[in-house]
């Protein structure tokens, strides 16, 4: 199956190790980021939603605007956006933008958060069930040919319908993250891509294995996953541990200028990391967890630490656990992303691909 590569474009210069200097919402960074990417060979990028954070669907709709084949993934949060409308804009954008809008669907596990923006829910499962009924109603808006009515617990239509459709057949690409059983659940019935945070290999058999039993439980086809980690490349191994011991350094130093602390709270995901931080700093062949453990977790901080064939061949050992998408950023985003396009990109495709070949396996 073809190897996918997601980056992360941020609202600003910003990251654990880097203080913001510039405004919140810094359009020409936006946009250098955006072209570095596309440059680069990344397949989409993520927008990332927080309750006080710019809007990601309008940061979106730029990167779509002076990128050409760069596509997007947008987080949202179900309960916030009416999802019949939320299905209408992203299927224009999906429009205008030559089928280049993906959603990535981020039900949040803090609650504290999640009232910033007005959530009344503070049962996480509850959540869940909310995302899943707002899904529900997306893919009726996006598939539906004629008027049609739903009845939950949380959203009810009377003869929705949306004239606009997504140019992506069947409906815009959906990815679905979260570390509860009932986030699984979710993604068994919803999900095209379920996103993971960078795991181990045995973290990541029994995630999939988790997600592919919930699938079948849905009469659907397994979703795909995604990994999300922190490549820190060198020229050497030495090197490259050397630049994760100074990047530990300086997050450390910069915490009350960043905010990269512990949070009073930890989501399933991160309680996941922060677990496989208490094994050991090197997990596997290359998985660090230092920045895990020094912020709590609460994004994906785990980092793969190498030369670019070194990291590459762990991509590698992730794709034959069944991940297609490389979810990855640096801690010096713009550089990172640079530095990522020249060798360790292509360097994984070429290894995937020689896998393919000998196996048998045709590219889709």
């Amino acid at each position: 199956m073809p190897v996918e590569f997601i980056g992360f474009i941020t609202n600003n210069n910003a990251s654990e190790t880097i203080v913001r200097a510039g405004p919140v919402l810094d359009p020409p960074y936006i946009e250098t980021v955006a072209k570095a990417h596309e440059l680069a060979g990344f397949d989409r990028a993520l927008l990332a939603f927080h309750s006080t954070t710019p809007d990601a669907l309008q940061v979106a709709q730029h990167v779509l605007t002076i990128t050409k084949q760069l596509k997007v993934m947008i987080a949202q949060r179900p309960g916030f956006t009416a999802p019949t409308l939320l299905a209408r804009q992203l299927a224009t954008l999906d429009q205008f933008y030559g089928g280049r809008v993906s959603l990535h669907v981020i039900t949040g596990g803090n609650a504290i958060e999640l009232r910033q923006d007005g959530n009344t829910l503070d049962d996480k499962d509850e959540r869940y069930a909310r995302t899943s009924e707002f899904l529900d109603v997306v893919r009726l808006e996006w598939t539906s040919e004629k008027p049609f009515n739903y009845s939950g617990k949380y959203y009810n239509v009377e003869n929705g319908f949306s004239q606009v459709k997504p140019l992506q057949r069947g409906g815009i690409y959906t990815f679905v993250g979260g570390g509860s059983d009932a986030a699984v659940e979710v993604a068994g019935k919803h999900a095209d891509t379920f996103a993971l945070w960078g795991e181990s290999y045995a973290q990541v058999r029994d995630v999939t294995a988790r997600v592919r039993a919930a699938a079948a439980r849905h009469g659907r086809p397994t979703p795909r996953f995604s990994l999300s980690v922190r490549p820190i490349l060198a020229d050497t191994e030495e090197k490259a541990w050397k630049k994760a011991e100074h990047i530990l350094e300086r997050a450390t130093a910069l915490q009350d200028q960043t905010g990269y602390r512990r949070p009073n709270h930890a989501t399933d995901g991160a309680k996941r990391l922060l677990a496989l931080a208490d094994q050991g700093t090197r997990i596997d062949k290359r998985l660090w967890t230092e920045i895990a453990k020094l912020t709590g977790a609460n994004s994906n901080t785990t980092a793969l630490v190498g030369t670019p064939e070194q990291v590459a061949e762990v991509f590698g050992d992730y794709y034959d656990l069944g991940v297609s998408h490389f979810l990855i950023r640096g801690f010096d985003p713009l550089v990172d992303a640079i530095d990522y396009g020249r060798a360790l990109i292509p360097l994984t495709r070429k290894l995937i691909e020689a896998r393919d070949q000998q196996r048998g396996i045709a590219a889709e």
